[in-house]
Parts: C-alpha cells; structure tokens; sequence
C-alpha cells in the first residue's frame, strides 16, 4: 500500500476514534445537546460504546507524560517526584440514580435502613478538632485543629484499637502529627496518587506534607496566599490544587509552579463574599464553590469560567459546604439554614431537600455514605448524627455523637462503611458499622 494513503487511512481511523471520544466524554456529562450536534457533524453513532471516563484518562496520562518529559533533569526534591507513579483517573463507582426520587418518594416505606454503628475515641488533639479527610484509597484520615496541629492516623490500626487491645501495649492509631502552622487548621486533602497531605489555614498558608517520610514534622513546601484559607481541594490528576479562601473567587494553583489563576468572568459573577468550601468532581471536569452569601457555584474544570451561579441556594444564610455526587450529575450542599439540599448540575434544579436537624452556628458538614444511598450531618441542639435515605429524603437513624459538646466536621470513608467525627471537646471519634 501508499506510504501516503496507508497515513491518510492511519488519521482517518484516529479522527474517528477521537470523535467518538468527545461524544461519549459529552453524554457523560449529561450534556445531550452538544452530543447530539458533534456526533451528526462527524458522522459518529451517539450510541458508541466508549466508556464516558476514557477520554479525561487518556488526557490525564498525556499531560503526565509530556510533564514527565519535561521534568528530566530536574533535582530529585522536586515535588511531583515525591509523589511518584503514573496518575490514574478515579474508577467511577456505581452510584444512586436519583432520576428515581419522584418516583420513591411516592411509595411509603420504600426507605432503606442505615445500619448501626458504634464510634470510640481515637485520637484526641489540645483544642477543638476542626476538620478531617480520608485518604482516596481508605486507609488514612488526617484531622487538623485549632491548636495548629495536624494528626495522621491509619485506620487499619483504629480497626485494630476498636477490636482489642494488643497484648504487647496499646495500640496508637496517629502515625504522624506535624507542626508547622501560625494559626488553626481549616481543612485537609491528600494527593490522589502520592503520599502528599495538603493543609490550608486561617495563617494565609496551604502546606504540603510529606508523610512516607517518619522524621518530617514540617511542611517540605508552602504557598503564601495572601487570604485566609478555608478550603483545598486537589485536581484528580494532582496537577492542581483549588483553595476557597476570604477572597470570593476560588484560587487555582499549578503544583509545580505554584502560579495562581482567577476565573476571567468576573464581572459577570457579582461576587463579593468568601468561599466556605471548594471541591473538584471525580474526574476534575468540574468544580463547586460554597459561598457565605448562601450560593453555589459550578465550574468548568477546564478553563476556570462559572457556568451556574445557584442564587440563594441557602437563602441568606452561609453555604458551609458543597460536593457532587459520583457521577458529577447533582451537587449535595448544606447551609446555616438548617437544610440540606440536592441540586441538579445540569439545569440548577432542586432534586430533593432533607430536613429535620438543624444547623446553625458551625461549618456543619453534609455527606453521602460510600455508596451514597444515604446522607449524613449534625443536629446541633441535640448533638446527634442524623442519617437519611438518600431517594426519599426520610430520617432513617439519630445517634448522639458521644462527644462531649456538638461536633464541628463530619466525612465519610470513601471505601467502606465508616465515618469520622470531630467535636469541640478536642476528640475524634471513628464511627463503624456493628456486624
């Protein structure tokens, strides 16, 4: 054959793989329309079988690659050589198909049972214990407090400690504690590949520790911003980070170089009030922001631009926290006024409201269970765990927090049934389903 008409035909096939590509990355994204168009313009079917997620991966590992590429010969205490390995895209997990709620909330009875759990105290820090986060894989949870301290803790020793005790001591869950903050800790990420702990706090800082390392106590690298840090989040490719600070747009770092970016859209946002949480979806197409004016907004994870502004999404109360869902399809938010709400990413739409626990005065945080079949926060007043079915939006448990004092931060393991608290009284309770 040709040498030219067998490259002709090699393009072709490759133009064809990359349209159905972009077709199956747009269904993913529930955006119909824009599929619908591209695959007419290209000729490609809209029923191809190309996994969603393939194109962000191939993306994600080509940036790698070309980063990769130009980092050779660069000192061995660069940060992205800390990390190590190949980042990979999260797998997609089945998730809730909360097409299903209207339909659900019609039928009585039709809710599902939380089972019980028991918690015990597993760690405990000189004041109040802020916030925490789990590891993407499960088996870390990093808790920061308002003495300036950071505690790592693995949790197959918290497992250990719950069973029993060892017979040759106690066992101690916290591998890692590091100091090196000016002011308290508001909350926590882990690198989704490496062995990386990001902090922000109210000292205008965000820190990077390395804990593979047993003797570091200290940050190995530090951004100044020039805000209070309330929230961090890492891209799911580690290649950025977001932070929500006092300032009203969210501040995107590249990891390497640690230039900061803002949204150009600016003008057409009218925002003026601080960002309580920032938060990437699992595959890093998009971003959330919760606002204290009480609004959400949604990103492009792309170019930075605001694509829906959620006006009063908590009336004109605060925004305390916001996260999508598995499938980047519903944002789940939680305000200062006493609701929790699903959105839907697509239109804006309010999906369901779940409601009988109030919440007031604290960064009362609300969050799916690992399969998201339910949804968990705090009723300050009786200083409880409230848990809900996620469909029908029903109470279906209340259990006291044991601690002493209302719990400021709840989260939930991404991997299995258990979740953390972290109260007011300086402790952290680990909470795990009774078999």
């Amino acid at each position: 054959m040709d040498a030219t008409l067998e490259n002709t035909l090699k393009e072709g096939m490759l133009r064809r793989q990359i349209n159905a590509l972009i077709v199956a990355h747009l269904r993913g994204e529930n955006l119909n329309q824009a599929a619908a168009i591209v695959a007419s313009a290209t000729m490609t079917s809209l029923t191809t079988e190309v996994s969603p997620n393939r194109l962000l991966e191939l993306v994600s590992k080509g940036l790698v690659a070309e980063r990769d590429e130009g980092l050779k010969g660069l000192s061995s205490t660069s940060f992205l050589n800390v990390t190590g390995g190949l980042p990979s895209m999260p797998n997609m997990v089945n998730a809730i198909d909360f097409r299903e709620i209207s339909a659900m909330q019609d039928v009585k009875g039709s809710s599902k049972n939380f089972p019980k759990h028991e918690s015990r105290h597993v760690s405990e820090h000189k004041n109040i214990a802020r916030c925490a986060r789990f590891s993407p894989d499960g088996q870390f949870v990093a808790t920061g407090s308002s003495d300036y301290s950071i505690k790592l803790l693995e949790v197959s020793k918290i497992k250990q400690m719950m069973v029993s005790e060892a017979r040759e001591g106690p066992i101690r869950p916290v591998i890692r504690t590091f100091y090196d903050h000016a002011e308290p800790i508001n909350d926590l990420d882990f690198h989704p590949q490496g062995t990386i702990l990001v902090s922000g706090a109210k000292d205008n800082t965000i820190k990077f520790f390395d804990f593979s390392k047993t003797v570091a106590r200290k940050a190995f690298r530090v951004i100044q911003d020039t805000h209070n840090v309330r929230s961090v989040s890492f891209h799911p490719s580690g290649e950025f980070l977001l932070a929500g600070t006092d300032h009203h747009l969210p501040h995107l770092y590249d990891v390497n170089t640690f230039q900061c970016y803002l949204s150009s859209n600016v003008q057409d946002l009218n925002m003026i009030s601080p960002i309580n949480q920032v938060r990437y979806s699992i595959s890093g197409s998009l971003y959330v922001t919760a606002s204290k004016d009480g609004s959400v907004l949604l990103w492009d994870g792309v170019t930075a631009q605001c694509i829906r502004k959620i006006v009063g999404a908590h009336g004109l109360t605060e925004t305390t926290c916001a996260s999508f869902t598995k499938d980047q399809r519903f944002v789940l938010s939680c305000g200062k006024d006493s609701t929790i709400k699903l959105w839907e990413v697509g239109t804006g739409r309010l999906v369901n409201q779940y409601l009988g626990a109030v919440h007031t005065q604290l960064r009362c945080q609300a969050v799916f269970n690992e399969t998201e079949e339910f949804v968990l926060s705090i009723d300050e007043p009786n200083n409880e765990v409230v848990i809900w079915d996620a469909l029908t939006a029903e109470k279906v448990a209340r259990w006291h927090s044991n601690h002493v004092g209302v719990p400021r931060w709840l989260v939930h393991s991404p991997t299995e049934p258990a979740f953390i608290t972290c109260g007011t009284d300086r402790s952290v309770r680990y909470w795990k389903e009774v078999l």
